[in-house]
């Protein structure tokens, strides 16, 4: 994967910020029909039956609102829907025919998901600081994630903000696709792609409106 093949705008769907199954559908829905081609699904606490449930409906229903809207994949070339990417389960991803996993540092190592996914998913690191990222630079992962860039109330432990010289030294530890998240706002994510990141994730900032705010993400990311 090249930085060109990632797109600028990485939605991330947390079931902790829905009240029921049938409210995070209707948010992939409106994200999909803004025209956002990477969406990650991610769930700290449901059971395992919850969480394959919910990915098989995510996994049903983005083909089929990708062929309503029409909108074009830009994510990956071999693919011909929006990419679907599983939050630390590599089980997961597999049962549910995701497109790819992201995993932390306190989760299975990135050899260890590989050997599970294969060779043709994608597969995504988080990373926090200049030792994380040298480490998962040599991993033969297709992104790395660098965060927070500001300040989260997405994660109830937070790592230390890296702010925009932490993008800028990032940049400068690997050529893999390069994921900026952490309390990122519209206004401030072109300042985020100017510091060196390919791509922006984003949370909380989408759950109110997430058809009006997914544009203009796009809009201002263009």
């Amino acid at each position: 994967m090249t930085s060109s093949e990632i797109p600028r705008l990485y939605a991330i769907a947390d079931r902790a910020c829905f009240a029921d199954a049938a409210a995070l559908y209707r948010f992939i829905e409106e994200l999909l029909a803004a025209g956002v081609t990477l969406l990650q699904y991610r769930n700290k606490q449901g059971s395992a039956r919850e969480m394959l449930r919910e990915a098989r409906e995510l996994r049903r229903l983005v083909p089929r609102i990708h062929s309503k809207t029409g909108s074009g994949n830009v994510g990956h070339p071999d693919v011909g829907h929006p990419m679907l990417i599983m939050n630390d389960r590599a089980d997961m991803a597999l049962a549910a025919d995701f497109d790819g996993v992201h995993v932390g540092q306190d989760d299975l190592s990135p050899a260890a998901v590989r050997a599970i996914i294969g060779p043709d998913r994608w597969l995504g690191v988080s990373t926090h600081n200049p030792e994380q990222l040298a480490w998962a630079d040599k991993t033969d992962a297709n992104y790395l994630a660098i965060g927070p860039v500001f300040a989260t109330g997405s994660k109830q432990n937070p790592d230390p903000v890296i702010g925009l010289d932490g993008v800028r030294r990032a940049r400068q530890f690997t050529r893999k696709p390069l994921v900026a998240i952490g309390g990122i706002t519209c206004q401030r994510a072109p300042e985020v792609i100017a510091a060196g990141a390919d791509s922006v994730a984003v949370i909380s900032a989408l759950v109110r409106e997430p058809r009006r705010a997914a544009e203009e993400f796009l809009a201002c990311l263009r």
